[in-house]
């Protein structure tokens, strides 16, 4: 079974990483065999180059579930990235403040605070895909190429286009909420091995 520790999960290729073990900030929670997949920069750079805009003064988090596969380029744009429009400026005077006389402690007024972004498990996130603040992605999602997603997506839903919009669902609703029931991706890997042929071959009777 899975070597808790271990960053590439097959032997020669240095394109595909386990993501919890290349992350280091605390912020950024990622659940177990999560996998990218970079053949453009270093996939072990994940945090530097993919989790984007996301300072610790925010304290917002990126939570990213079990199982999920996420192509290469793909984004997740911070709460930073987001220009205050509440303000009759977007410019953001704020960061700024010994310029302008400002208080540092009014920083993040700079920004609108729309949240966390969370991800659930056995999702897969698509080629350069972008991924905004305050999403969350429902468990099974499907997110296409180059897709932009600015609103929450629902399990088991496939979204694709700029923006992001829900193109189909994967499964029938019954099959939605037993697999949802299920939560496969939290049985002991001996049970999920047992049961591979079954998820592969998309056949809900045969698990056991």
């Amino acid at each position: 079974m899975m070597d808790r520790q271990k960053i590439y999960p097959r032997p020669k290729d240095r394109e595909t990483v386990y993501l919890k073990n290349v992350v280091t900030d605390p912020s950024i929670i990622v659940g177990d065999y999560t996998m990218y997949n970079d053949f453009v920069n270093d996939p072990v750079d994940f945090q530097k180059n993919n989790v984007l805009y996301h300072y610790p003064i925010n304290h917002d988090r990126l939570v990213i579930g079990k199982f999920c596969s996420i192509a290469c380029g793909a984004r997740f744009l911070f709460n930073s990235a987001n220009h205050t429009m509440t303000s009759l400026s977007t410019y953001p005077f704020p960061i700024f403040f010994e310029e302008w006389g400002l208080g540092v402690n009014r920083i993040t007024d700079a920004w609108d605070n729309k949240g966390d972004i969370v991800i659930g498990n056995d999702v897969w996130i698509g080629y350069e895909a972008v991924i905004l603040a305050g999403v969350t992605i429902g468990d099974g999602a499907i997110i296409g190429t180059r897709a932009l997603v600015t609103k929450d997506v629902p399990p088991y839903t496939v979204v694709g286009g700029v923006p992001a919009k829900p193109i189909r669902k994967r499964f029938s609703d019954g099959t939605i909420t037993a697999l949802l029931e299920k939560r496969w991706w939290d049985w002991p890997e001996e049970k999920i091995a047992k049961n591979i042929s079954a998820i592969q071959a998309g056949n809900m009777d045969a698990i056991c």
